[in-house]
């Protein structure tokens, strides 16, 4: 067996031009549907987190003096987090199916196409 010949092949099929199959296409798209909504609903989720815990540290008195000021002021901070936080699913839900119906023509022509192809 000569390695030097399977060692040279293999790093030249690295440097070799790829050839864009259909089910790679499909997948490309299948992430472009679902990724906005994703990432705006960690980024939502994140920062409503956050709003809440600073919040809910106002409300306990870890931050500030523990006056009756900072207490409802925390109070309406968390619950502004709360809201946040509960919204935040159904505003993924709302996204995910607008993007679902924006890409779904050309989703499932290119399936169908791969399944067709399959079948031969």
């Amino acid at each position: 067996m000569n390695t030097d010949k399977i060692y040279a092949e293999s790093i030249a099929s690295q440097y070799a031009p790829k050839e864009a199959s259909k089910l790679t296409a499909l997948k490309k798209l299948d992430r472009a549907a679902k990724r906005p909504a994703l990432v705006f609903s960690i980024i939502l989720g994140s920062i409503m987190t956050l709003i809440l815990g600073v919040g809910l540290c106002l409300g306990m008195g870890i931050i500030g003096n523990g006056s009756i000021q900072f207490i409802i002021t925390g109070t309406i901070i968390g619950l502004i987090g709360i809201i946040g936080i509960s919204i935040n699913y159904p505003l993924y839900n709302m996204i995910l199916s607008k993007r679902k119906a924006k890409y779904a023509f050309d989703i499932t022509e290119l399936a169908k196409e791969i399944i067709k192809n399959a079948e031969e």
